[in-house]
């Protein structure tokens, strides 16, 4: 059964759901997840996030290959492994437009507010969040036969959003996770981060005014 709690070293977790298999790996020196999306049907895959080990992602990916390898946003840690597996593989990279400067592997396709990530026959829609960095995203799987599934990055995570350096960021980024996230999905909203333990928006739900106030 999973749970998602992996740790770097160790194996990776497989969420099997309907249409759609989510592999997590947790990998370097920061504890990054990396998410391996397959479609059940077509066979397909997509990487988000090769943040670190190279060898481990590609073992991961496996001899098939990916389609597309998405980076959520531009801190090192999310493309310390995207040179390497982009080369190995083959495959195409995105992010927002707005990290793209902050990457240093050309981006083949720019992403921006509200388009489709294609993992062979399913859709996942981006969903731009500004604070963390300008061009951070989050992907949501809305499962046909279940709860949606939703790829934070370092925008949300159990405790609280992610890191920001100035109360104007932190007021972005906490407004946009309220507006995009906790207002249109449901509680049962599994929430895979981008680093350490998965939770769900239900899980989180509660804490909303308690980080409004703290501030972080």
């Amino acid at each position: 059964m999973y749970n998602g709690r992996v740790t770097v070293g160790g194996p990776a977790d497989v969420h099997e759901l309907g249409d759609l298999a989510i592999s997590k790996l947790a990998v370097g020196p920061y504890n990054n997840n990396a998410y391996l999306l397959r479609c059940r049907a077509t066979g397909a895959q997509v990487l988000v996030d090769a943040a670190a080990e190279p060898d481990r992602l590609l073992d991961l990916i496996g001899p098939d290959g990916v389609s597309l390898i998405v980076t959520t946003h531009r801190h090192p840690d999310h493309w310390q492994a995207l040179a390497a597996v982009a080369a190995a593989t083959g495959a195409p990279t995105a992010a927002h437009a707005l990290d793209v400067e902050g990457i240093p592997v050309a981006t083949d396709l720019v992403l921006n507010d509200a388009d489709t990530v294609q993992v062979g026959a399913c859709s996942l829609e981006v969903i731009h969040l500004v604070g963390h960095t300008p061009g951070s995203i989050a992907l949501l799987y809305d499962d046909p036969d279940g709860a949606p599934h939703l790829f934070t990055g370092d925008c949300l995570f159990p405790g609280g959003v992610g890191k920001t350096h100035t109360p104007e960021q932190f007021d972005s980024l906490l407004s946009g996770v309220v507006a995009r996230i906790f207002e249109p999905l449901p509680d049962e909203t599994w929430v895979y981060p981008g680093h350490g333990y998965d939770t769900t928006v239900g899980a989180e739900r509660p804490a909303l005014a308690e980080w409004r106030d703290r501030g972080w």
